[in-house]
C-alpha cells in the first residue's frame, strides 16, 4: 500500500518572496517623503499665486466644477473641531510613529500593499502636520491660523461645494481606501498558508 508522503509545512515567509527589509524601508520613505514635499510644494505655489484666502477669486480649471481657491482649515476634516489644531498636530505624530512600528516591528511591511498604503498616509501625515506646527505662519496673520491646514483644491457642482482640501488629505483618503480593501478583499497570510498546504496534500 502506498503511503502518501506529508509535506513540510511552508513557512509565513514562502508568501513574501521578494520581501527585503531595506526595499521597503526605502518604498516607505520614497512615497512618504515625495507625498509630503508635493504637498508643500503645491501649497506654497497657490499661496504665492492666489494669496490668501479672500485676496483673489476663485479660479476655475473646468467652469463650476474643478477649481483653486486658497482656504486655511482650523479643524480637523470638513472644518470640524476647530481650534484643536495642537492636538490634531499630537494625534498626527503618534499616528506616525504607530504606522512605522506596525510595519517595520511587527512585520506590517511583508505587505507591499500595506507598504504602499501606510507610505501614502505618512506623506498626508507630514504634509498636514508641517502646517499643524504652524510652521508656515507668519507674524501678523489671523491667530487661529496658526495651527491650521492650507487647503486650495476645490470641487463642485451645481449649488453644492465640497469642502477645500489639498493633495496631504487626497494621499490620507487613497491609503485610507487601500487599507479598506486590503481588510475587505486579501486573506491574511495565516489563511493563505493553510489553503496552500492542503493544496500541496492533495495533490
Amino acid at each position: 500500500m502506498e503511503t502518501q508522503q506529508k509535506l513540510p509545512a511552508r513557512s509565513s515567509s514562502d508568501f513574501s518572496r521578494g520581501y527585503s527589509l531595506l526595499k521597503r524601508l526605502s518604498l516607505f520613505f520614497g512615497l512618504a517623503l515625495t507625498g509630503g514635499v508635493s504637498d508643500l510644494w503645491t501649497k506654497a505655489v497657490v499661496f504665492d499665486w492666489l494669496g490668501f484666502p479672500g485676496e483673489s477669486p476663485r479660479w476655475w480649471l473646468l467652469d463650476g466644477y474643478v477649481g483653486v481657491e486658497t482656504a486655511v482649515n482650523i479643524g480637523a476634516l470638513f472644518g470640524m473641531g476647530a481650534g484643536f489644531g495642537l492636538f490634531f498636530a499630537f494625534a498626527s505624530i503618534l499616528a506616525g510613529a504607530g504606522i512605522f512600528i506596525w510595519l517595520f516591528f511587527f512585520q506590517g511591511a511583508r505587505s507591499l500593499w500595506l507598504t504602499v498604503a501606510m507610505g501614502l498616509v505618512a506623506g498626508g501625515i507630514i504634509g498636514n502636520l508641517y502646517d499643524r506646527l504652524g510652521l508656515w505662519y507668519k507674524p501678523g496673520m489671523p491667530a487661529e491660523w496658526k495651527s491650521g491646514v492650507r487647503d486650495w483644491i476645490l470641487l463642485a457642482y451645481g449649488e453644492y461645494t465640497w469642502p477645500n482640501f489639498n493633495i496631504a488629505d487626497s494621499l490620507l483618503v487613497v491609503g485610507a481606501i487601500m487599507l479598506a480593501w486590503h481588510s475587505l478583499t486579501l486573506k491574511p497570510p495565516q489563511e493563505a498558508t493553510l489553503k496552500a498546504q492542503k493544496t500541496d496534500l492533495s495533490t
